[in-house]
């Protein structure tokens, strides 16, 4: 999956974005997709290929995984955003999704993840810059969570915003366990 998010207003707003709130939010995206990129760039191809304890995909694979997801957590967040309740996602299909996405992408360059984490990154912290307050604070059942009411702030926080910093800890504790 390469798509990239557009940064389209939620269909809920109508004013102009300026929420403080929703830039705090992308800038903490931004920076975490930024140290996961970076730690990347530095990688040799040995350490690209290790595969990470417990969940056995490369951290090649996983950089190209936090890139090519950002587009459905946003989606999951606008979908909130609007106020519409989020079914049929389960851990059982994410891991089922995070499974051929490994297949499909095991030989995944340095160059191809890295650029798609910058590419996606940089629209899903547009993407957030374009909801507002009332945006982010919508509810709404969200199936993951065995039907809880959830904001749209808390599945940015939970997901795409904390995404690439859950994943560069592995990394980093991969790496550090292996030398």
């Amino acid at each position: 999956m390469s798509t990239v998010v557009s940064p389209e207003r939620s269909a809920s707003s109508s004013a102009p974005a300026s929420s403080v709130r929703a830039e705090a939010l992308a800038a903490r995206l931004e920076q975490g997709a930024a140290a996961l990129a970076g730690y990347a760039t530095t990688l040799s191809a040995e350490e690209w290929g290790t595969r990470l304890p417990g969940d056995g995909r490369s951290i090649g694979v996983i950089v190209h995984h936090v890139a090519s997801v950002y587009p459905v957590e946003i989606e999951l967040a606008r979908m909130l955003a609007a106020g519409q309740a989020i079914t049929g996602v389960t851990w059982a299909g994410i891991n089922a999704m995070n499974a051929r996405h490994a297949d499909e992408q095991a030989g995944t360059t340095p160059a191809d993840a890295i650029d798609l984490l910058l590419r996606n990154s940089a629209a899903a912290a547009a993407a957030i810059r374009a909801l507002s307050d009332q945006d982010l604070d919508r509810a709404a059942t969200v199936s993951l969570y065995a039907d809880a009411p959830l904001t749209a702030q808390f599945v940015l926080e939970d997901h795409a915003v904390r995404h690439s910093y859950h994943h560069l800890a592995r990394i980093r504790a991969t790496l550090a366990k292996a030398s």
